[in-house]
């Protein structure tokens, strides 16, 4: 009687053993992941080296996860390659001052996170870190819908998103080919020329001089000169004459 009962016994350990190892606790699940390393992203893409040197000049790459932190809609950055720095003209970056320097990083700063559908269907302008949502510090978004196909214009400069770089929330990076110059950096007066305008007014001409021999030494002309001397002798006929009569007086 003990052998069949501790069979039973064995054989319903069996049935539960699969149960209880079922039951068997799980790795937790992992933690929340760290801070957004944006150096890292920039690094990976492999073509950002100025932009990354920009940020670092203007201590925007020390700011941004700060304020990313502090926000609850997350962030867009739009990254320029460095064939987009190459190909502006001669000067650009080095004739700015320090604050227009952080104003140009800031304008490739969107205080939102989009996707690419997002900026499809986006209300324009798009309000940038700049500044305000109009006029000069915003920019437009354009697109077709169902398409990762996006064009970016800051007025001056137009191009396209040719990549993502980082697309998941709070943190989107995206590739474009051109700085997005911001159009109020453009509509500044050109400087006056140091050299002056090429050409002086008219000057006045000179009185013509009279042709040589036309007035002797002392300024008078020849005909003048004559023409007194014929007065004299006429008054000294004249005084001859009254001279005389008053004789026989």
């Amino acid at each position: 009687m003990a052998a069949p009962l501790i069979l039973l016994s064995l054989t319903h350990l069996l049935f539960l053993l699969p149960s209880t190892l079922s039951q068997t606790p799980s790795a937790p699940a992992p933690g929340p992941a760290g801070p957004i390393n944006l150096t890292a992203i920039l690094v990976q893409g492999g073509q950002y080296s100025a932009f990354l040197r920009l940020l670092n000049q203007t201590q925007v790459l020390t700011q941004l996860p700060n304020q990313l932190n502090n926000s609850n809609q997350g962030m867009t950055l739009l990254a320029p390659t460095d064939n987009a720095f190459q190909n502006l003209p001669s000067g650009t970056l080095n004739g700015l001052s320090e604050d227009k320097k952080v104003k140009l990083v800031l304008y490739h700063v969107l205080p939102k996170y989009y996707s690419l559908e997002d900026l499809v269907t986006v209300s324009n302008p798009v309000p940038t870190q700049a500044g305000g949502s109009k006029g000069s510090l915003g920019l437009n978004f354009s697109g077709r819908a169902n398409s990762n196909q996006v064009n970016v214009s800051s007025g001056v400069v137009d191009t396209q998103i040719t990549n993502a770089l980082r697309q998941q929330f709070p943190f989107a990076v995206y590739s474009v080919d051109q700085v997005l110059i911001p159009s109020e950096f453009s509509e500044a007066p050109a400087p006056e020329s140091e050299s002056g305008p090429s050409s002086s007014p008219p000057v006045a001409g000179k009185p013509a001089k009279a042709p040589s021999g036309a007035e002797d030494g002392d300024g008078t002309s020849p005909a003048n000169n004559g023409g007194g001397r014929t007065v004299d002798v006429g008054v000294g006929l004249v005084g001859g004459v009254v001279l005389f009569c008053m004789a026989f007086l």
